[in-house]
C-alpha cells in the first residue's frame, strides 16, 4: 500500500445531540450528546483506519477545544502531527429533531489563521509528504488562509512525486484545479458554482466533470449527487453508480467517508472502478449511522460487494 498523508487546516470539534422539537426562543431539553474530531482530512484518516489502512494526519489545533480534539484523535490511535495555533479550534453543532426526522447543522467559522500558522502547516506537509504516495487536502480554509493554499499543497505534492487529492469548494477549489491535481470531489452544487452553470441534468453534470479532466485540471473528478448516486469522470470515460438502498440516519461525514475509501483502495493498488464502488459504499454506510458517527467496516464491505454486482 502506498502511504497517505491528510491535511486539515480548519478542523472542528463535532458536537451532536437530539431534541423533540427545535423552537425559537425556547429552552430545548436535549438527549445524550457525543463529541467527535471532525474536519475533512481528519475524517478521511479516521475512515481509512476503520477500513484497515493507515495515514499520517496533519491538523491545526489550539485552545481548550483543540485540546479536547487532540485527546479524541489520540484515543482512536491515528498517527498525527499537530500544528499549534493561537486561536481555539472551532466547533460544529448538529441537532436531530426527533419529532420530524429533520437535522439542523450549525458550522462555526473558526479562528483566523495568521500567515505564520498557515505557512507552518505547509512546512509540516513539505516535511512529511510520502514520496510516490498520496496527499489529501480536505475541508474549508480558515479566515486568513490564502485562496491558493491547496494549490500550494498540490505543488508540494508534485515536487515529491505524490498525488494530490483536494476536497474543497469556491476559490480554493478553483485555484487547486488551476494548479492540476489527481482527484477532486465536488458535489453537484459545488461543481455548478465552479463552472458558473446550473447543472440540473445528468448530461450537464457529466459534461462539466469531463471538461475538467480534458483540460488537465484533474485526473479524476468524483461528483457526489446525494440520493442520485455518484459519477466518476477520467480519461478512461465516465462511470455512474446509484447509492445502495439504506436507512439514512445522518449524512454528516458521508463525503469524507467516500473520499477516504476511494483513496485507500487506490493506494492499495485497486483500479478506479473498484475504488469508486468502495467510495459509494462508504458514503452510504456513513449515512446509516446516527449524528456524526462514521461508517463501520462490516457495512462498507457488504455494500461494496453488492455494488460489484451492478453494471457500470
Amino acid at each position: 500500500m502506498r502511504p497517505i498523508l491528510t491535511l486539515t487546516i480548519n478542523p472542528a470539534l463535532d458536537v451532536s445531540t437530539s431534541t423533540e422539537n427545535v423552537v425559537g426562543e425556547h429552552k430545548m431539553r436535549c438527549g445524550l450528546s457525543r463529541l467527535d474530531p471532525g474536519g475533512g482530512g481528519v475524517n478521511v484518516s479516521r475512515v481509512i483506519q476503520r477500513l484497515g489502512g493507515q495515514t499520517l494526519a496533519i491538523y491545526a489545533a489550539g485552545g481548550p477545544t483543540g485540546e479536547a480534539y487532540r485527546k479524541l484523535i489520540e484515543a482512536e490511535g491515528i498517527p498525527t502531527v499537530v500544528v499549534p495555533i493561537a486561536g481555539s479550534t472551532r466547533e460544529s453543532f448538529t441537532v436531530d429533531e426527533t419529532s420530524t426526522g429533520k437535522q439542523f447543522r450549525f458550522v462555526l467559522q473558526g479562528p483566523e489563521a495568521t500567515e505564520a500558522e498557515w505557512r507552518a502547516c505547509l512546512d509540516r506537509v513539505a516535511a512529511s509528504i510520502p514520496h510516490d504516495g498520496y496527499v489529501v487536502a480536505s475541508g474549508s480554509l480558515p479566515p486568513g488562509a490564502p485562496d491558493d493554499f491547496y494549490a500550494r499543497v498540490a505543488r508540494l505534492a508534485r515536487e515529491h512525486n505524490a498525488r494530490c487529492i483536494v476536497d474543497a469548494s469556491g476559490p480554493a477549489l478553483a485555484a487547486a484545479l488551476a494548479e492540476g491535481v489527481f482527484l477532486v470531489k465536488p458535489s453537484g452544487r459545488e461543481l455548478g458554482e465552479l463552472v458558473g452553470a446550473q447543472l440540473d441534468t445528468a448530461e450537464s453534470q457529466i459534461h462539466a466533470a469531463s471538461t475538467l479532466v480534458e483540460r488537465g485540471s484533474a485526473e479524476f473528478v468524483a461528483l457526489t449527487l446525494g440520493g442520485e448516486g455518484a459519477v466518476l469522470a477520467s480519461a478512461a470515460g465516465v462511470i455512474r453508480l446509484p447509492v445502495p438502498q439504506v436507512q439514512v440516519q445522518s449524512t454528516v461525514g458521508a463525503g469524507d467517508s467516500f473520499l477516504g475509501a476511494f483513496v485507500l483502495r487506490i493506494a492499495q493498488g485497486h483500479d478506479a472502478q473498484a475504488a469508486f464502488r468502495a467510495a459509494v459504499a462508504a458514503g452510504s454506510a456513513t449515512a446509516m449511522t446516527p449524528a456524526t458517527e462514521l461508517c463501520h467496516r462490516i457495512d462498507v464491505e457488504r455494500l461494496e460487494a453488492e455494488l460489484a454486482l451492478l453494471p457500470v
